[in-house]
Order: structure tokens, then C-alpha cells, then sequence
């Protein structure tokens, strides 16, 4: 059976935690609909784990966080050192969010908070054509972010881009490293309550939030990127 590792970099809220689940629990779910084989294991970051050996792993997903890549906590370089272990190795790896910055900062690329602001409810990202891991031309999905990626490592290729996030998808040289922005395991309910807690901190403005929660009401399409997530991650190594 395929089985996936799950780097935890971030937490749910207490509160949000007992409606819709921790961020492994939400990807779980999201691979487990493209793939009910799929087992897995979760490695919690915040809890104080160690990292395991990245090259002996079958496959790898770094969640989302509050955290910034360019924050000093002392996990952010031990984990850009497994990114690139894994990736050399050859291991199927995917980061979303704050994994898909991480990732795009280990293997050579910049990510920083954006003046563009915050970036919440659904955003439609163009997708590459003849990316071989995306179809169609467009995808709408959940957003929750301020940083982005501005510039992409060497050799990576951006397969997702909008507007507000030139690079929003990037797969990476070798083919076995994926990372995106945008949250395909995000529900509706907690997509919404992302943006309750952004306006709750004062981070984002009235109106911003208030078109965010208003653009959730159209459709999201996180099971179309979940179901290339799953399907990237449970390929055979080659």
C-alpha cells in the first residue's frame, strides 16, 4: 500500500480543530478520496518530533502554517535540509502553502510577504497547458496567505498562476517535487473561518473579507487538485 509521510508545520485552532480536524486530518481526507489505500503517518513539528531520514521515505507532504520561511525558528533550516535530501533522492514530495514556500526556498528560490496583502476565499489560478500533472485550463480554489513565492528555483516550472500569485503551482527539475500555494484540503467551512480569523487579527480589511467569504459561495475545485496530488504522490519511483 502507498504509504505518505506528513510533516505537520502548523496548527489548527482549538476551536477549528473540533469542526474540520488538524491539517494532517484534512489531508488524509483529501488523499484518501483519490486513493482509499493510501496509509499514513504524521511527523507534528509544533509537538517537538524529529524529522525521520527523508531518502528512506515513500513519499512526503508538508502542510500549511502560521509561520513565515524567513522567520528564525530554529526547525525552519533542519527542514529545508530534509526538503533537499528528499528532492536529490528522488522521493514524490508536495508542499502547499507555507510547504510550497519552504520548498521553493530550500531548493534556490525566494519567498516573502507580498505587497500585494492577503490572499483569501477562492482564487481561479491558470493552469499550464501540458504540465502532465494538472488538467484543464483553469482551477478555482481556497486561498489563505500573505507571503508568496516571487521567485521560483532554478529549473522549476510554474504550472498554477493568477493575478494575485504569479506563481502559484511550481514542479520542480527531476519531476518528483510539486508545491502549491493555494489549499485544495480546505472545506468551505474552514476556508470561511480563515477568513474570520484574518479580519479577527486585524490583518485583513473589511472589504477584502467580506468579497473572500462572498467568493466562497461559488464552487471549489480542491478534489481535482487533490485527486493530482494523490496520483503524484503514490507513483511508482521509477
Amino acid at each position: 500500500m502507498p504509504h505518505v509521510t506528513i510533516i505537520e508545520t502548523g496548527l489548527v485552532s482549538p476551536k477549528n480543530r473540533e469542526r474540520h480536524g488538524t491539517y494532517p486530518q484534512m489531508f488524509e481526507a483529501m488523499i484518501a478520496a483519490g486513493d482509499p489505500t493510501v496509509t499514513f503517518d504524521t511527523v507534528s513539528i509544533p509537538a517537538g518530533e524529529e524529522l525521520p531520514e527523508a531518502g528512506l521515505l515513500e513519499a512526503i507532504l508538508i502542510t500549511g502554517s502560521s509561520a513565515g520561511v524567513y522567520d528564525g525558528f530554529d526547525w525552519i533550516a533542519p527542514l529545508g535540509d530534509f526538503v533537499r535530501t528528499a528532492h536529490d533522492a528522488g522521493v514524490p514530495m508536495v508542499g502547499v502553502c507555507f510547504g510550497h514556500q519552504l520548498i521553493a526556498q530550500a531548493l534556490g528560490g525566494v519567498a516573502r510577504k507580498s505587497e500585494k496583502g492577503w490572499g483569501l476565499g477562492r482564487h481561479v489560478y491558470d493552469v499550464a497547458p501540458g504540465n502532465g500533472i494538472i488538467d484543464g485550463a483553469h482551477i478555482a480554489l481556497a486561498a489563505s496567505h500573505q507571503d508568496q513565492v516571487v521567485t521560483p528555483p532554478p529549473g522549476a516550472k510554474t504550472i498554477l498562476s493568477s493575478g494575485f500569485t504569479e506563481h502559484a503551482g511550481l514542479l520542480y527539475p527531476g519531476g518528483t517535487t510539486l508545491s502549491v500555494q493555494p489549499h485544495p484540503e480546505f472545506s468551505v467551512g474552514y476556508a470561511l473561518a480563515c477568513c474570520e480569523m484574518a479580519h479577527s487579527k486585524g490583518h485583513a480589511p473589511d472589504g477584502l473579507v467580506t468579497a473572500a467569504k462572498a467568493s466562497l459561495a461559488e464552487p471549489l475545485e480542491g478534489t481535482r487538485l487533490g485527486g493530482a496530488i494523490t496520483r503524484f504522490l503514490t507513483r511508482s519511483r521509477g
